[in-house]
């Protein structure tokens, strides 16, 4: 059975909300406690909630004093190597957007000068091209000769 799917919108009743608070809140201590077992890692919690006068630290104080211990005893090269924030994850991923749509237009443009060539073979015409598809076309006639004297002199040896 599915769940169905939750708006993320701020509970504006209160009962509600304090009673999502307290599910999600066990829900997230009970992954990073899932996370530290399966994965063998140093991991721990610190919760403020508006329901709690004290934060709720999982998996106790002094281990959360010792995990934090350790990542500030680090180089801080070392402690932000990893880290990134919404700017920076944004700017990764729209670099790579561009390099895979660029991939893509690259390989849309072999395939259509391919096609142009199989075409230009059975008799159809070539007027239609301008000159770059003519330069490109030129290149995928010299790829594909090389393909073949590759593979020629590789059956001769």
């Amino acid at each position: 059975m599915t769940r169905k799917k939750v708006k993320l919108a701020y509970i504006t009743n209160d009962s509600i909300r304090k009673a999502t608070f307290k599910k999600r809140k066990k829900g997230l201590i009970k992954k990073v406690s899932e996370l530290s077992t399966l994965c063998g890692i140093d991991a721990c919690a610190i919760l403020y909630g508006p329901y709690d006068s004290q934060p709720e630290v999982w998996p106790s104080p002094l281990e959360v004093q010792r995990v934090v211990g350790h990542f500030k005893k680090m180089p801080e090269m070392e402690q932000s190597k990893k880290m990134v924030n919404q700017e920076s994850f944004l700017k990764q991923r729209v670099a790579k957007g561009n390099e895979q749509l660029k991939k893509q237009r690259k390989d849309n443009q072999e395939k259509e000068i391919t096609q142009v060539m199989f075409q230009s073979l059975t008799g159809k015409g070539l007027e239609t091209l301008n000159i770059v598809d003519f330069f490109d076309l030129g290149w995928m006639i010299d790829k594909n000769l090389e393909e073949i004297v590759t593979s020629q002199t590789r059956g001769v040896r």
